[in-house]
């Protein structure tokens, strides 16, 4: 397992942003059902103001989704510990993971603590230089990033051993699950029958996949092509 960044477990903060309400949002998910201490410990130790406009400051650590611009939000604090978690417990190796859509950088900042190397794909120019500064800020340096079509992953690197994605798309896009690794899983928002988002928890083996339905979630949709 691959420990809390340094530099992140010594960021200094005041107010509103301070460590101390870092450490009671992640006692608050842990109320709620978040037990993976990894989790807990990269929630607490990563700076969520860092990533939003400081308008926005305030509401930092509120277990909520935010704009980031673009169109597209920061996930809710229980939303990026849940899909972290369950990566971490259904994967074989923590080696390689691969991100879908990096916002601005959030999770990927998450993801960080948790494998040894993160790649990270987004389809909006823009958000993608915004996360790279954010990650940068913090001196995380084992990421890898893509301005690419989430929908076709990242080839040229697979294959990984977890493979997250963090906006709803109306099927599993087959490409993904070509870039899993054997004992590989694959979480992602999928869109059911009944116009409701979930979490899906894929896992490939041998000879097959297996899935399962997990949580009702809400995310901005999964888009094709490049902007």
């Amino acid at each position: 397992m691959v420990e809390s960044h340094p530099h992140l477990s010594h960021f200094i903060g005041k107010g509103h942003t301070s460590q101390r309400v870092r450490d009671k949002l992640a006692a608050r998910l842990q109320q709620q059902g978040v037990s993976h201490p990894q989790v807990l410990d990269a929630i607490r130790f990563t700076p969520r103001h860092s990533f939003i406009d400081a308008a926005l400051s305030t509401r930092a650590y509120d277990d909520t989704a935010l704009p980031i611009g673009y169109a597209q939000t920061i996930s809710q604090p229980y939303v990026v510990a849940k899909m972290s978690a369950c990566l971490l417990e259904h994967c074989q190796s923590t080696r390689r993971v691969l991100e879908i859509g990096t916002g601005c950088g959030y999770q990927t900042a998450v993801l960080a603590q948790l494998f040894e190397q993160v790649y990270t794909v987004e389809r909006i120019s823009g958000l993608l230089q915004q996360a790279q500064q954010n990650l940068s800020a913090l001196g995380l340096r084992q990421i890898h990033y893509y301005h690419g079509d989430g929908y076709q992953g990242w080839q040229a690197h697979a294959p990984f051993d977890a493979i997250l994605v963090t906006a709803a798309a109306p099927k599993i896009p087959p490409a993904l699950l070509a870039q899993l690794q054997v004992g590989a899983s694959l979480i992602i928002p999928v869109c059911g029958d009944d116009g409701q988002q979930y979490l899906e928890l894929i896992q490939r083996g041998a000879h097959n996949y297996q899935h399962q339905r997990l949580d009702p979630v809400k995310f901005v949709p999964l888009r094709p092509g490049l902007s």
